[in-house]
């Protein structure tokens, strides 16, 4: 999602709680990635892999000049001849420690032996954040957690656009605080905004 599909994604949410808790969210990333100058770790579950979460903040690490946005994806199976950048398995984890980030996208139950590796991360001083449907064992042992309840038929938030709301405003040069609804011309002009900045990088 480019940088003018999330900006009308914002218009639409304006006046809901996700733009600022995507704000919020993507505030403790940054607070926890930058001053430690990276060492970001992405895992998902077993059967969601959150590929599309980092792209795109590898994009916004390039576009905002924060490199250690970047992440490091971990992925529960790597198949051989796939190229470096998707080849790190489960046992990265094992060597996360203090000064590391592990942030967990899991739409749906994380499984014991995914837990269980989270839990050691954070024993051994990780600091743990989750993107989630909402799971307590998870949001037990992370930090920091967003939630986002599987969505009702023809309506709610799902757990991807919030994935975009959050790597978006990861991205962005000043995270701005939460305010009350903007006046119709502060917000076209934000959308002008968007709509003449240059595109993002391709991952």
């Amino acid at each position: 999602m480019d940088a003018v599909r999330v900006a009308l994604l914002r218009e639409v949410l304006a006046g809901t709680q996700w733009p600022g808790d995507a704000r919020r969210f993507a505030g403790s990333l940054r607070r926890s990635v930058v001053p430690s100058g990276g060492h970001l770790l992405l895992v998902g579950t077993e059967g969601y892999e959150p590929w599309h979460l980092a792209a795109h903040l590898v994009d916004e690490a390039a576009w905002s000049g924060l490199p250690e946005l970047a992440p490091t994806l971990v992925r529960h199976h790597v198949r051989r001849g796939e190229p470096p950048h998707l080849s790190v398995g489960l046992g990265r984890l094992a060597g996360a420690r203090r000064g590391h980030t592990l942030l967990v996208v899991a739409p749906g139950t994380p499984g014991a032996g995914l837990l269980e590796r989270v839990h050691d991360a954070r024993r051994a001083g990780a600091t743990v954040l989750s993107l989630d449907g909402g799971d307590p064992d998870l949001g037990a042992l992370a930090h920091d957690a967003l939630s986002v309840p599987a969505p009702v038929p023809d309506g709610g938030m799902d757990l991807d656009t919030v994935q975009h709301l959050v790597s978006a405003a990861a991205g962005e040069n000043t995270l701005p605080v939460r305010r009350g609804p903007r006046r119709f011309r502060d917000r076209l002009a934000r959308l002008a905004d968007h709509l003449t900045a240059p595109p993002p990088s391709r991952w």
